[in-house]
């Protein structure tokens, strides 16, 4: 049975009856004049349904980040910092809240939220609170005879960032802490049908004593609140994640306007496993990377390359892993895998699927569970042999609980399947050759990397993309040169420099 309890510590109708847009430390309702019903995913049941931002809640929203600006910009990196940790604080305290209700709108288990979303999200917070007091300029000393230059780092203005559904708590995290650490304010679009996370975070930011305005959350449509934030003359750099067609959109968008962009988009992991590997690790690694988020996860494994001599034992024990995987109420404490975000979702993986079955082997999963599930955006882990390399399960962002597995001969053969995609965002190569591992991180095309495993993300190393995938970097003191610009200051220490320039330029008049 499906079991909730206080998801939220109070239900979502009564928590958010003052709207779902937060705009200068208030709630406020939305004034598109269209609603959105959030639903559990696990049920089908409705959580929340709330008044849409239109153009003019984001308007207000930049316009109490720019008033906010100037004392966030000008306070000092201790008293930012101070803040942050404030609000790690407060994170953490509210962390079963925070896990309730991100697994209640994304139909994600209990367990992965409680041990891995908000665990993450507040170590972003402590991160980035220590952070703060390191972001410096340099001294570029007296290069040019007479003056000295130093460099100065500081903060770009208005943020705008849209952040996906897949993991709404950690990508508010992601796009907010680097930002405000920096010293910028920020206005954050949430996907529309997972806002409660983003909106009770920043909740828990103003509770922490970070000033109004600094935090604002607007609940709205891509098409009419993500545009209009993009587009806005008073946003000086977006930031979006999401699939790469919508990111090309943003990024047509900002141009416009000459916007800082920073993307993280789509990605279609290899996972490359040579004859010397550790055949459990690897199937094992296979299963928890594939399966991570019900496989809504843009590192997630994806394609599975393995050499020929492990290949038919790799799909065997692979398939048999998959089938203990324990599929159900997100709530109850044996849960594996939850449902997927939405009944959209699932169809669009099962269509992808369905597909599949004229060119390739579904060796096991590939279906929606007809039992107690039924009545949720469920599906089964699936796994896929056989498909050719141009084939669109190779290709394209499945975004569900999918694995492709391919053979390869050589090494150099496994290493070009793997860049052969548009995608290159993470990978990751199994062997115990530490010249051949080495070498497989040498030449994939991909931000990240792993050897001999696959997933774990760390809040003091980047996260970010090459080709399809994006640029730019979230996490890290990477993230800080996203959301800073640099200045160089140069001194005359004679007060003639001008005039010998000038003598030098007009001569002697």
């Amino acid at each position: 049975m499906h079991n909730p309890g206080n998801a939220t510590q109070d239900p979502a109708q009564d928590r958010f009856a003052d709207g779902a847009q937060y705009i200068a430390g208030r709630l406020t309702k939305g004034t598109s004049g269209r609603t959105h019903t959030v639903v559990d995913p696990a049920t089908g049941e409705d959580v929340l349904t709330y008044a849409l931002a239109g153009s003019d809640d984001v308007d207000a929203a930049v316009a109490a980040a720019r008033a906010a600006f100037p004392g966030w910009a000008g306070a000092t990196p201790g008293e930012r910092s101070d803040a942050l940790h404030r609000f790690a604080a407060v994170l953490a305290e509210r962390a079963e809240d925070f896990a309730r209700a991100e697994s209640l709108q994304c139909g994600k288990p209990l367990k992965l939220t409680r041990e891995f979303d908000v665990p993450g999200t507040v170590d972003n917070a402590a991160f980035f609170a220590g952070a703060a007091r390191h972001l410096q300029g340099q001294s570029a000393g007296e290069y040019s005879g007479d003056h000295t230059s130093y460099v100065r780092r500081e903060p770009i203005g208005v943020v705008g960032s849209i952040a996906p559904w897949n993991y709404p708590l950690q990508m508010a995290a992601w796009k907010i802490l680097p930002a405000i650490a920096a010293g910028n304010t920020i206005v954050l679009k949430p996907a529309e049908i997972t806002p409660l996370t983003s909106l009770m975070f920043a909740q828990a930011a103003t509770e922490a004593g970070i000033p109004d305005g600094v935090i604002n959350i607007v609940s709205g449509t891509g098409r009419e609140a993500g545009e209009h934030l993009v587009a806005h003359p008073d946003v000086a750099m977006t930031s979006f994640t999401g699939s790469t067609a919508v990111g090309k959109r943003v990024a047509e968008v900002a141009t416009a306007t000459v916007k800082r962009l920073h993307l993280e988009l789509g990605g279609k992991a290899p996972f490359l496993v040579f004859d010397d590997a550790d055949l459990d690790a690897a199937v094992h690694g296979a299963v928890a990377g594939a399966l991570i988020n019900t496989g809504q996860d843009c590192t997630a494994a994806t394609r599975a390359y393995v050499q020929r001599p492990l290949y038919e034992a790799f799909v065997e024990k692979t398939a048999a892993l998959m089938d203990t995987v324990r599929v159900g109420d997100p709530f109850a404490p044996g849960t594996d895998l939850g449902p997927l975000v939405s009944h959209v979702q699932r169809d669009r993986v099962a269509a992808f699927v369905d597909r599949a079955r004229s060119y390739a082997r579904v060796v096991t999963g590939g279906e929606v569970p007809q039992d107690d599930l039924k009545d949720g955006a469920y599906y089964r882990p699936t796994l896929i042999a056989d498909a050719a390399q141009d084939s669109e399960v190779v290709q394209s962002e499945i975004f569900g609980p999918v694995l492709v597995v391919l053979p390869f001969d050589t090494d150099d053969e496994g290493i070009r399947l793997a860049n052969d995609t548009p995608y290159g965002l993470a990978a990751s190569a199994w062997s115990r050759d530490v010249y051949r591992a080495n070498r497989a991180t040498r030449e994939i095309k991909a931000g990240c990397v792993w050897v001999n495993d696959h997933i774990p993300i760390i809040s003091e190393m980047p996260h970010g993309g090459y080709k399809a995938s994006g640029f730019g970097k979230d996490m890290s003191a990477y993230s800080f040169e996203e959301y800073t610009q640099v200045k160089h200051v140069m001194f005359d220490n004679t007060a003639v420099a001008a005039k010998d320039w000038h003598r030098t330029v007009f001569g002697d008049r």
